[in-house]
């Protein structure tokens, strides 16, 4: 059975796919982060989601296999 991964507990390719189509980066990011109680974490990923955070998403998503977690308020 594939590990999961950060967006909504899908396996790590499909959470990469998602990871780099930017659109679907910043709604998985953003969505993810409000579902898992870090409010101030998703308005600033719904904000800065198409910036610098898109890019160091997709970086780590595929060096750690997982999302930036910055923020944990």
């Amino acid at each position: 059975m594939a590990k999961k991964s950060d967006y909504f507990g899908l396996g790590y390719i499909v959470s990469l796919i998602l990871a780099i189509i930017p659109v679907t980066s910043w709604i998985c990011g953003f969505i993810t982060r409000f579902q898992e109680g870090k409010i101030v974490a998703g308005l600033v990923r719904l904000i800065f989601g198409f910036t610098i955070v898109w890019l160091v998403d997709l970086i780590l998503m595929i060096v750690s296999k997982h999302i930036l977690r910055l923020i944990n308020c």
